[in-house]
């Protein structure tokens, strides 16, 4: 089978490779999926970078979690029926040396979840980190139902589920973030009420504005390390500020005011989620899938021979939504 991989940590065209590789057979428990489509993410780009670690924990990778095909075998204990199911794979990579950057992957049953037909192909790659990350992000601590709601970078991967899902979950009010008039029109289109460029001088105040005198209970955020002082500016007291991304490793934040205003920070990583919190965010998105309910922004489509491509777009922050690698 075609796969790409990487044996050591650096820029994308100097150590991502694309070969044969042998086909995986399933083991008890598991199921081959024949991929179609592999999702890339900014915690593919920076693992292969090395920016969390130069140190490997194999000696060859293959890298990506997320990804959508057809399971064509399975191992003992799992229903022959499933062979021929189509369905969205989650955590493909997670301790694991071979994600879905390759035709075929194994991995334990429960990590293919049936798709409903009706959702497109390259949407199932987009599920296992980027949907899953906005709805729990939403989810946690009691939900948004009639809450004013900040989605920092709402027209990234991440940024464009949530806004939408903000709305389905009953949030009265969704704002925005965004860094361009292109990034901006997504996140409307996606149901922001407004959106603010977060780089002007006065965008605390345009926010503080556009949430009214409820003020804004929850922020979803992307960065942070980036955005600390203005989530603390614009986040009325009481609110939660639920983080799962940072472009820094450290940061620092004043300690008074946020004792002072009973402010909440809660971060989460998907890959480790409870099993309860995912059981609960993937029957909620199941039904959500089931019903058309969700616009999904699939912003760039790469062969796998170009798969240092794709990485270095997510890398530059350029593309409006999701980057997919296409494996038929």
């Amino acid at each position: 089978m075609q796969a790409a991989y990487y044996e050591r940590t650096g820029p994308a065209r100097e150590v991502l490779h694309v070969a044969e590789l042998p086909e995986p057979e399933p083991g008890p428990g598991e199921v081959r999926v024949r991929l179609r489509w592999s999702g890339v993410n900014p915690s593919d780009v920076k693992s292969r970078a090395g920016l969390r670690s130069t140190v490997l924990p194999f000696p060859r990778i293959v890298p990506h979690s997320d990804g959508m095909g057809l399971i064509d075998a399975v191992g003992a204990g799992v229903p022959p029926g499933r062979v021929g199911e189509r369905v969205w794979l989650w955590n493909a990579a997670w301790g694991r040396a071979h994600g879905t950057a390759a035709q075929r992957i194994v991995l334990p049953q429960q990590q293919a979840v049936p798709l409903p037909e009706g959702v497109p192909d390259e949407a199932g790659a987009c599920l296992g980190i980027p949907a899953m990350t906005a709805l729990h992000a939403l989810l946690c601590a009691g939900g948004v139902a009639g809450q004013t709601v900040l989605v920092a970078g709402g027209a990234g991967a991440v940024g464009h589920y949530a806004v939408q899902m903000a709305r389905l979950l009953g949030a009265a009010r969704v704002l925005a973030t965004a860094s361009t008039p292109a990034k901006a029109a997504a996140a409307r289109a996606a149901g922001a009420d407004a959106v603010v460029d977060y780089r002007q001088g006065d965008a605390a105040a345009q926010l503080k504005a556009a949430a009214g005198t409820t003020g804004i209970h929850r922020i979803v955020e992307v960065d942070i390390a980036a955005n600390a002082a203005l989530d603390l500016d614009v986040l009325r007291p009481g609110g939660d500020c639920v983080v799962y991304g940072s472009g820094a490793p450290a940061f620092t934040l004043p300690f008074f005011p946020l004792i002072a205003r009973n402010l909440a920070l809660r971060f989460f990583i998907v890959y480790n989620l409870e099993p309860a919190d995912r059981q609960r965010a993937q029957a909620t998105l199941g039904g959500w899938l089931e019903r058309g309910a969700l616009v999904h922004a699939i912003a760039e489509r790469w062969p796998l021979a170009q798969v240092a491509q794709a990485h270095e777009s997510v890398e530059s922050g350029r593309a409006v939504g999701n980057v997919v690698l296409s494996l038929e």
